[in-house]
Parts: C-alpha cells; sequence; structure tokens
C-alpha cells in the first residue's frame, strides 16, 4: 500500500516537498567531506606546533589556502543541514523556528568570521 499520489511519484517529491533535496545536499556534503578531510589532514597536520611565520608561510600558498577555504565552507554548510534536522525532530513550536534561525546565523557567521581571517592570512 502506497500513500503517495501518482503526480508526487512522478515528481519525486514526499508529504514534505524537501526531502529528496535535503538529503542530496547532506550526501553531497558528506562524500566532498570524506575527499576534503584528509587533503585538510594532510596539508595541515605537519603544521602543528611550528612557529606562527611557518605557518602564515604555509597559508600563502593557493593549494593550502582552497583547502582550508573548500574546508570551511563545506563543514558549516553540513553543519547547518544536520543541525536543522536535529532541530526539526526534537524541537516544538516557536522554539523550532528560533532554534533554527540562530543556527543559521551561528554557520555563515563562523563560515564568514574564518574565510575573512584566512583571507587576511593567505593575502
Amino acid at each position: 500500500m502506497t500513500y503517495m499520489t501518482d503526480r508526487k511519484r512522478v515528481e519525486g517529491l514526499g508529504s514534505a516537498r524537501s526531502g529528496t533535496g535535503h538529503f542530496w545536499s547532506m550526501t553531497v556534503t558528506s562524500v566532498a567531506l570524506l575527499i576534503l578531510t584528509p587533503l585538510f589532514l594532510f596539508s595541515f597536520g605537519p603544521l602543528l606546533g611550528q612557529p606562527h611565520a611557518d605557518v602564515v608561510t604555509a597559508l600563502s600558498h593557493p593549494f593550502r589556502a582552497i583547502i582550508a577555504a573548500l574546508m570551511l565552507v563545506v563543514t558549516f554548510h553540513h553543519f547547518r543541514l544536520g543541525v536543522a534536522t536535529l532541530i526539526e525532530d526534537y524541537v516544538r513550536g516557536m522554539a523550532r523556528k528560533i532554534a533554527i534561525i540562530m543556527t543559521i546565523i551561528l554557520s555563515y557567521g563562523l563560515m564568514g568570521a574564518g574565510l575573512v581571517a584566512l583571507a587576511q592570512i593567505a593575502l
């Protein structure tokens, strides 16, 4: 027994109309993080404990700066999607809307702050 109409089955939309898009967005960011995380760790792992000047010099190389920027953007986008799902599942009423808005502000704020800091170091 199916609960979807023929039209919804053809369009691929469930009852909430956005579940498939959210699922694919989470999947794409997960795969991107699977690729970016080892690149980030191998690029910045050797810099742990190094003097500040060495880290700034390393970040001035375009490859490392791009890896760090992509890691920031993809990580905070994935964080926003995941926490929004968690809030939608466990929080009700007006608190849900406020929590989702605060999560969006937090994720974009941290992403922006990280990119500005990276740009100041890399340029």
